[in-house]
């Protein structure tokens, strides 16, 4: 989840819906079947990182008993108004609180491309499945992100005076880099596979709402002065220009693995 949210309805009708796009893939590659019928256990889900909760949501659909996490109070409060069928709480990568094996499946919706520890993390999520459970996790590819790429450039092109901060997973974010930290995490049968798609997008209505939202990436475009957010902004709409009419190309990259 998006550290430092400020605004938890600005980041539902902004980034969770461009994020809402992977969730039947993630579900799938998790395990959890497509629909829970008969009197049996219905699947155990974590949703890591839930943020307003559209990974919550599909899992529900599917009949799964859903427990969701997020570190930030404000997303999390949002997903449990949301969800009441699911078990919602605040907790933080890498120090979970739950028992060894409590979960059959975790699914992840980019939030492991905000984890300050990558490694820590998968261990952790790990640590949490049952043994034979299975981890999906995605994470964008940030040479493809355009959505967002658009107003980095922009801050850029004006001249503000901020940069946006690493990622922590960069080092990692390439496919057979993060392949093989999950293997040395614990997690066997890796795969990752890339997922593309275009984003439907509002120009103002975009931009507001990924700046309100918050976070160290955009976040600090709020307290910029006027005549600097008015650069911003402008450059922004040239930029974005371009893919108004088909919508942001965007990628992100989906990974699984299975516990022994």
């Amino acid at each position: 989840m998006l550290a430092g949210v400020t605004d938890a309805e600005a980041y539902e009708r902004g980034f969770a819906r461009l994020s809402a796009h992977t969730v039947t893939a993630l579900l799938d590659r998790a395990g959890v079947p497509a629909r829970h019928d008969g009197p049996g256990a219905r699947t155990r889900v974590l949703d890591a990182g839930c943020g307003s909760g559209v990974v919550t949501a599909g899992a529900l659909a599917r009949g799964a008993r859903v427990t969701a996490f997020d570190s930030d109070a404000a997303m999390a409060g949002l997903a449990a108004r949301r969800h009441p069928e699911a078990e919602v709480l605040v907790a933080r990568l890498p120090r979970l609180p739950f028992a060894d094996g409590t979960f059959d499946a975790v699914a992840g919706n980019f939030i492991i491309n905000h984890a300050p520890d990558t490694a820590a993390a998968l261990r952790e999520l790990r640590r949490v499945l049952r043994p034979g459970g299975t981890a999906a996790l995605t994470w964008w590819k940030s040479s493809e992100m355009t959505a967002t790429g658009v107003i980095s450039d922009a801050v850029e092109a004006a001249g503000a005076p901020f940069g946006t901060p690493p990622r922590p997973l960069a080092a990692s974010a390439g496919p057979g880099r993060f392949a093989a930290l999950m293997r040395a995490s614990g997690f066997t049968g890796v795969a990752v596979e890339t997922l593309r798609w275009r984003h439907p997008f509002d120009p103002d209505g975009w931009l507001a709402d990924v700046v309100a939202a918050g976070g160290p990436r955009f976040g600090p475009i709020a307290a910029q002065p006027a005549s600097t957010r008015a650069r911003i902004r402008a450059a922004y709409i040239r930029l974005a220009a371009p893919y108004a009419r088909e919508g942001f190309p965007v990628c992100a990259h989906l990974a699984h693995g299975t516990t022994t």
